[in-house]
């Protein structure tokens, strides 16, 4: 069996904003589907309806993509150097490590800023998943989109300073 390359990362770029919000999109229809009734999915991805509006979001923070093989598979963002705004994989792409090297980045990078603890407003579905990686729950939220009330679990890990004192000093 051959191995796939792990996927590449890079910095958002303006032409990715659609594909990244088709990402989003899709992985919100296809992926929750076991944590969010179809209304409740539907409000959630509409969120990317807006390209401006998404666009703004996304380049607000610090966002990078997940390429596989030139294209865009995954993105993230590190909103205010503390907070995982948004992590989303194209569904064909889930299970493959994808979200574990966009997660890796944003920690190292976050840490490299000084930042002490990493925030997340995970949503049920992705709550295994920070769990695995050391995010403790720390309380349950309702958040209100398109006339629906869906939840998510603020969660917090501790991060470490890179290795050799990179970090802010206190």
């Amino acid at each position: 069996m051959t191995r796939r390359p792990p996927v590449a990362l890079r910095p958002l770029l303006p032409a990715d904003v659609p594909v990244c919000a088709q990402i989003f999109r899709d992985a919100v229809e296809t992926l929750t589907g076991d944590d969010y009734d179809p209304a409740q999915q539907e409000a959630w991805a509409s969120s990317a309806d807006d390209l401006d509006a998404f666009g703004a979001r996304l380049t607000k923070a610090l966002a990078i993509v997940a390429t596989d093989e030139g294209e865009v598979v995954g993105f993230a963002t590190l909103a205010g150097n503390e907070t995982l705004d948004m992590l989303y994989v194209a569904p064909d792409m889930a299970g493959r490590g994808v979200a574990t090297t966009l997660v890796d980045a944003l920690e190292k990078l976050a840490g490299a800023r000084g930042t002490k603890v990493l925030t997340v407003e995970a949503s049920d579905t992705a709550l295994p998943f920070f769990m695995d990686r050391g995010y403790a729950p720390q309380q349950r939220n309702t958040v209100h989109r398109a006339g629906q009330w869906l939840a998510n679990t603020t969660m917090t890990k501790a991060i470490e300073p890179p290795a050799g004192g990179g970090g802010k000093p206190s």
